[in-house]
């Protein structure tokens, strides 16, 4: 690990982040991965695909991760000011935007704008699923089984559960 970020560098890190998250903290994925593991080398491959999984296995918000690695990079304090930097600047961004919107009454833009985003967020959460399973996938069979779950998930009905059940038990079976 390069030495600890100052609080003010972790803050202005994770606002400035914040606001390109759209679609959530996930959508803000391949970014945080960046800043975390290819520039600051605040968390190793391995420890980033893990601080992911606590997040998700946690109740409450994805954003978790976030706090996560603010620890890492900076203790307690560092927690607090990653956490505060990722939801702070959003929050107050989306409240003001709610406003106007209620505003607006019977103007097309409210629509156009959300369905500009859609894609947008798409996109932004397919290249997070992309980081993690480069980051944690380490044979081709959890290539292949990773590949496999992605597109069932997509094309049919199966719940998620059932899918991740499959996974922990070929995982605990010794095949990937």
């Amino acid at each position: 690990m390069t030495g600890a970020p100052s609080l003010g560098g972790l803050a202005a890190t994770f606002s400035t982040m914040s606001l390109f998250a759209i679609g959530g903290a996930n959508a803000a994925l391949p970014e945080i991965h960046r800043v975390a593991v290819t520039l600051n080398h605040w968390l190793t491959e391995q420890q980033f695909a893990d601080a992911f999984a606590i997040a998700q296995l946690s109740p409450g918000p994805n954003v978790l991760i976030v706090t996560l690695i603010g620890y890492q990079a900076a203790g307690l304090a560092g927690a607090l000011v990653a956490t505060v930097g990722m939801c702070g600047p959003s929050a107050t961004l989306a409240y003001v935007v709610s406003r106007l919107l209620g505003r607006a009454g019977q103007s097309p833009w409210p629509a156009i704008i959300q369905a500009a985003l859609v894609p947008l967020s798409i996109g932004l959460m397919a290249a997070s699923g992309l980081i993690l399973a480069l980051g944690s996938d380490r044979s081709v069979a959890a290539m292949v089984l990773t590949a496999t779950v992605a597109v069932l998930a997509a094309v049919t009905r199966i719940n998620p559960l059932w899918l991740l059940l499959a996974g922990g038990v070929l995982g605990f079976a010794g095949v990937v």
